[in-house]
C-alpha cells in the first residue's frame, strides 16, 4: 500500500499559484506524507502529462488554460463539470480518471461565508471557464438574471449557452465591457485581469451590493479597492474553499480549512512584501 502520494497543480502560467501552500498545509495539519507541487503545462499539453503519471499520483488541480481541455481526458465527468464544460480537478483512482469542478461549490461556500442575503441578479465580467463556473454557482444560489460582459461578445457565447442550460432557467444576455453603464444588481463577479478594470468599469459597478473578485494577486484589484462597506468576496476566499473540496476528494479526509487559509494568507502576504 502506498504511503506517499503525489498531487499537483497544472497550468500556464503557474508560478503565481498558492495551491501548493494550501494543500501542503493541509497535509501537515493531518500528518499526511503527501507531496504537492506546481507544474507548468501549456495548452495542449495536458494529455501527455497525464499519460506520464505513475501509481503514486492521486490528484490534479487545474488552472487556465486546462480546465476545458480536461473534459475529454477523463473516464468519468461529474454532473457539475459536465454542466460547466470544464473540470478544474482530476482524481486518479484505480487507473481511472474522474473529472470534477470544485470552483462551483467553492464559490458557493465563499459567498455564503460572507453573506446569506438573497441574490437575484448578477453581472459576470469575463467569459472563460472560471466565469462560467461562478455563474453556475450564482444560479445555484438563486440568481435568475445575468449579464455576461466581455471585451468581445464572441467570447461570451460558451458561457451564455452554459448558463442557459442551468435547471433554474435564468435569463442571460451579453454585452461588451466598454458598454457597461451604471449597474443596479445584487452581485458583480469579475474574472478579468486587474489591468482591464479601468475607472469607467469600476464606476459602472458601484451600484452592486456584492463584489466577487476572483483574483487574489495583485490585491486589491481596482474593483476590490472600490468595495467600501459592500460585501466583498475575494479570490483567496474562492481558492481556499475550492481547494478544500479538492483536498477531500484527493485524501478522503475532512479538509483543515483554517490551516489552509492561514497558509494562503501567509504566502500571499510574503509575495506582496517582495
Amino acid at each position: 500500500m502506498l504511503t506517499t502520494r503525489r498531487c499537483g497543480v497544472l497550468g500556464d502560467p503557474i508560478e503565481h499559484s498558492l495551491s501548493p501552500a494550501l494543500h501542503r498545509a493541509g497535509y501537515a495539519e493531518l500528518g499526511l506524507e503527501w507531496d504537492y507541487d506546481a507544474h507548468r503545462v501549456p495548452a495542449g499539453g495536458l494529455a501527455a502529462f497525464v499519460a506520464g503519471l505513475n501509481e503514486e499520483w492521486r490528484g490534479l488541480s487545474l488552472t487556465m488554460p486546462l480546465k476545458r481541455e480536461a473534459v475529454a481526458l477523463v473516464d468519468e465527468l461529474s454532473q457539475r463539470a459536465r454542466l460547466a464544460g470544464a473540470a478544474n480537478t482530476i482524481v486518479l483512482e484505480n487507473g481511472r480518471r474522474l473529472g470534477e469542478n470544485t470552483d462551483i461549490p467553492g464559490a458557493i461556500a465563499a459567498i455564503r461565508e460572507r453573506s446569506v442575503a438573497p441574490l437575484a441578479s448578477a453581472v459576470i465580467l469575463g467569459g472563460g471557464a472560471t466565469a462560467t463556473s461562478l455563474g453556475l454557482a450564482l444560479a445555484d444560489l438563486g440568481v435568475r438574471s445575468f449579464v455576461v460582459a466581455v471585451r468581445s461578445v464572441e467570447r461570451a457565447a460558451e458561457a451564455v449557452d452554459t448558463l442557459l442550460t442551468h435547471p433554474g432557467r435564468p435569463q442571460v444576455s451579453m454585452t461588451r465591457l466598454d458598454e457597461l453603464t451604471a449597474l443596479d444588481v445584487d452581485v458583480v463577479a469579475s474574472t478579468i485581469p486587474a489591468e482591464a478594470q479601468d475607472a469607467k468599469l469600476v464606476a459602472a459597478c458601484a451600484g452592486a451590493s456584492m463584489l466577487f473578485e476572483a483574483l487574489y494577486h495583485p490585491w486589491p484589484t481596482p474593483l476590490a479597492a472600490s468595495a467600501g462597506d459592500r460585501v466583498l468576496v475575494g479570490g483567496l476566499d474562492l481558492l481556499v474553499h475550492q481547494a478544500a473540496v479538492q483536498f477531500e476528494l484527493f485524501t478522503g479526509r475532512v479538509a483543515p480549512l483554517a490551516a489552509m487559509r492561514a497558509a494562503g494568507e501567509l504566502a500571499l502576504s510574503e509575495r506582496v512584501g517582495q
